[in-house]
């Protein structure tokens, strides 16, 4: 069945969420209902334009492809650096007998690609042209100041971190709003450099996979605009708000020996947080399994969170019998991080989860909004701007809510839509 009830509910589940960040609205006499309206509208344009039109959507889908010769270059990189035997994932296999890769030696080295390959097409203007054309538009159909609009455009293809570099001259003067809008969108995306990597991930599990998480984050990113200025209203016209900056490498090779040395400096803190995610996970889980099993299963932390975020991914449309294992990996995603949610999403067997509940899964946990990100998000920015530090800490608990809340919009968006729609059918 292409329609349902599962899809009306995801457009009920849209109304619910926005009215959740009514809840927390600093000012509930200025809703922004045109915005809001407007957001919904250009979130359901691109789903249908990226997902709908068959030469884009053949295009977007060939992505997929991409990621099979970066993964063969990066493999090429790390046989060099670390032999062919510990450098690649078959002569791993050919030693020690098992089967899977090591992640920090063959999967994570292609965060270091993608970061300096990114870098690069900035330098060569090609990404920067993507990235300006997204923020004409969110710059006239959303009303945003032009620095505003740069950055956000830019959290598709950056991090969260990354990505207010390009607007560091203006954040001094910004809004409060115009923060609060920046910090949401870094939590409702993920970098380009991790993005590709989740597609990794779901290879094979989720058809087009990398496509998927493309079109996720180009559809959270109208939804973090909307949440934010429901939260957070703007009172300044648009006439006083900051105007659109520019950023330059010195150079190509600046470009990629930067590129490349941020690679480095997210890998390793991503190292750092599986180590100790993973502790921590399985320390809880020991905890709760000294306790006696309830309805004769036995208790764990990602159980918990199922029952916690069912409710959640119900609204947005995923089907009552399947909610609870989708809350599971939202609430994973929201306490720990979307790293191990994406690597317990690719774990599931087909058999044990229907591709459409699959598929809204991984819109809803693709972005950075996670506790541990909040200090990420802190630090990176007043780095950047430490005269905006106390600005910064006031929106940070808050930034939390609205990037999980501008994450499940774009999961609504595609719950509310035809499956088929989503898989070429």
């Amino acid at each position: 069945m292409e329609w349902g009830w599962d899809n009306v509910r995801a457009l009920i589940g849209i109304i619910l969420i926005y009215g959740i960040a009514y809840g927390f609205s600093e000012n509930k006499r200025a809703f922004p209902w045109r915005i809001v309206i407007g957001a919904t509208i250009i979130q359901a344009a691109l789903a249908l334009i990226l997902f709908g039109v068959p030469l884009i959507r053949s295009g977007l889908f060939q992505a997929n492809l991409v990621v099979d010769s970066l993964i063969s270059a990066t493999a090429y990189g790390t046989s060099f650096v670390f032999g062919p035997v510990f450098g690649t994932q078959a002569g791993w296999e050919g030693l020690t007998g098992q089967p899977g890769p090591i992640f920090a030696l063959h999967l994570l080295p292609l965060i270091i690609v993608i970061a300096a390959l990114s870098a690069v097409l900035w330098h060569w203007h090609l990404l920067r042209w993507v990235t300006k054309s997204f923020a004409v538009v969110f710059n006239r159909l959303l009303g945003l100041g032009g620095a505003t609009s740069l950055a956000v455009s830019a959290n598709v293809f950056m991090g969260m971190t990354e990505s207010p570099v390009l607007v560091k001259p203006y954040l001094l003067k910004m809004t409060r709003s115009e923060i609060f809008i920046l910090m949401t969108a870094g939590f409702a995306t993920v970098a380009g450099s991790v993005l590709v990597l989740y597609g990794v991930f779901l290879d094979g599990v989720l058809p087009n996979a990398l496509g998927q998480l493309l079109g996720a984050s180009l559809i959270a990113t109208p939804a973090a605009v909307a949440v934010s200025l429901v939260m957070v209203p703007e009172t300044n016209d648009i006439n006083q708000r900051a105007y659109e900056p520019d950023f330059e490498y010195n150079s190509t090779m600046d470009a990629f020996s930067t590129g490349a040395s941020d690679g480095l400096k997210i890998l390793a803190n991503i190292v750092t947080m599986l180590i100790a995610a993973f502790a921590v996970l399985y320390l809880v889980n020991e905890l709760f399994g000294a306790l006696p099993d309830f309805n004769g299963s036995e208790l764990s932390i990602e159980r918990i969170l199922g029952w916690l975020f069912a409710p959640l991914m119900y609204m947005i449309g995923v089907p009552l019998g399947e909610a609870a294992q989708a809350g599971s990996l939202m609430g994973v995603k929201t306490v720990l991080t979307e790293f191990v949610a994406f690597l317990q999403l690719a774990e599931i067997p087909a058999g044990d989860m229907s591709q459409r509940t699959r598929m809204i899964t991984a819109h809803a946990i693709c972005g950075f909004a996670n506790i541990g990100s909040v200090g990420i998000l802190i630090g990176g920015l007043s780095m950047i701007e430490p005269g905006r530090r106390s600005t910064f800490l006031e929106l940070a608990g808050i930034t939390l809510v609205s990037g999980t809340l501008a994450t499940c919009l774009s999961a609504a968006i595609v719950a509310l839509l035809p499956v088929n729609l989503f898989f070429g059918g």
